[in-house]
């Protein structure tokens, strides 16, 4: 007989990770206890993707509105409001939300709401009360960062969460960070009306993108009037009467109505009892080995905490995984190079493998080769009016190595990417499969059939 309070698994967070770990776990007949000290479905569903994607969604509205006449549709566009947008987001998360606790109403997981803490190798404390497990998951996931010196107060200098509740259009703003979360809230902004400018330290916007999807990013978002400044470490913000003063590298002020800091996340694990149990954090991130064991006791960590992409697809297959290797199934090691990443600004971005200049320093410069086809010979994308281009990079006489996309709407076409990724395709292979038409997934079959030799619609 097992003791009351005793489990197979005691998940400490219900995000992306926790609560993927905790569903499979129930399929594979584990009794699973999550404990959660907000709503389940994480930073992703309540504050995160979701409602960022829906923000994006409605400028991506405003802007056709807006542009219109030129597929010959008359349409004004007479305002945002922010309190209409914000319904529609909040409505979208809900019926989600609403959806997942169903999932969770099973016999064998057991939803505990507070705040968790690791008292032992095996044991999670809950106000008072102690939930033991035969496995303890860490998934407590991670939250917006600041820099030293830079206090967020919630109205004029505000962070991804803020910026989400916001009840009113602002007239200008800054974006400290040009990386993912920097890119989307800055393009939703424009597409609001927003007056925005980026600030980013290091060389190029998205910057951890292949080199040439950077470029084209930084084009379009020239074109749509969105300014940023590149290689400019941020320095200080003074308030004024209206907004903010920021100043940057080079002693060059940039003022506006609000500051947003998107400068990464942060892993949530201070005073939660990890390092008194011995598990090794470096800068609060968890240290595992490949099968997501951080060497002490069974306990496991998943999701943001864990050193890698911050990404919920990412910790939905580490919960997965750890779920299985706890029954017992073996489960193959995920590959990091083959998780997919998206940036849902406009144009979008999204990429799975490793860039050209990754591929270069790995297998040396003379045995990679690269292709570029430009969108701009693919129907559906002259009909979708975007410009953008797909880049393959390959190992000569071997398989694609990487698959960077830039354009409106290629987060659509990660998944078949991803699967010529894992699945080390060659050029040749790919060039066989029959891609419909017109389709922007043409442009991937079409970058193919020219790596392969043999362009139809495009020059070798």
């Amino acid at each position: 007989m097992s003791q009351p309070n005793t489990f197979d698994i005691v998940i400490l967070g219900a995000g992306s990770g926790g609560y993927a770990c905790a569903l499979r776990a129930a399929q594979l007949g584990l009794t699973v206890a999550l404990i959660e000290k907000a709503e389940v479905g994480g930073t992703c569903l309540h504050r995160g993707c979701i409602p960022t994607k829906a923000l994006l969604h409605a400028g991506e509205v405003a802007d056709q509105t807006r542009e219109s006449e030129q597929f010959g549709v008359k349409a004004d566009l007479v305002g945002i409001d922010m309190a209409g947008v914000n319904a529609y987001k909040d409505g979208v998360v809900a019926r989600l939300y609403k959806g997942l606790q169903g999932l969770l109403k099973q016999p064998s997981i057991t939803h505990v709401a507070g705040s968790g803490k690791l008292v032992a190798k095996d044991t999670v404390e809950v106000d008072g009360k102690r939930y033991t497990g035969r496995n303890i998951v860490l998934a407590t996931g991670s939250y917006s960062r600041s820099l030293p010196g830079l206090e967020v107060d919630g109205r004029r200098v505000i962070t991804s969460e803020h910026a989400l509740r916001l009840d009113h259009v602002p007239a200008s703003a800054i974006v400290l960070g040009g990386g993912v979360i920097g890119c989307e809230f800055a393009s939703a902004w424009k597409s609001f009306g927003v007056d925005v400018t980026i600030v980013e330290a290091l060389p190029r916007l998205v910057a951890a993108e292949d080199e040439e999807i950077s470029k084209q990013v930084e084009r379009a978002f020239r074109k749509r009037g969105i300014a940023f400044k590149t290689g400019k470490p941020f320095e200080k913000v003074e308030h004024t009467e209206n907004g903010v003063r920021a100043t940057i590298a080079g002693g060059e002020v940039i003022e506006a109505e609000l500051l947003l800091v998107a400068v990464g996340r942060g892993p949530t694990t201070r005073d939660l009892g990890y390092e008194q149990q011995g598990i090794t954090l470096d800068r609060g991130f968890v240290i595992t080995n490949e099968r997501l064991h951080t060497g002490v006791g069974n306990i496991y960590a998943v999701g943001d905490i864990v050193p890698g992409l911050q990404l919920a697809h990412r910790g939905f297959q580490q919960g997965i995984f750890v779920a299985e290797e706890i029954a017992g199934k073996n489960p193959a090691v995920i590959d990091e190079n083959g998780i997919p990443r998206v940036t849902y600004s406009d144009p979008e971005v999204a990429s799975v493998g490793i860039t050209e200049a990754k591929a270069k320093e790995q297998y040396g410069a003379d045995k990679v080769s690269t292709y570029n086809y430009n969108l701009g010979g693919n129907g559906k994308s002259q009909i979708l009016k975007t410009a953008g281009f797909i880049k393959l990079v390959r190992v000569n006489d071997g398989p694609v190595v990487g698959v960077h996309m830039v354009g409106a709407r290629v987060g659509e076409l990660i998944g078949e990417a991803q699967l010529i990724f894992n699945w080390e395709a060659y050029p040749d292979e790919v060039a066989q499969l029959v891609h419909a038409h017109p389709t922007q997934n043409e442009a991937l079959g079409e970058a193919h059939l020219a790596l392969a030799g043999k362009p139809l619609h495009a020059h070798a």
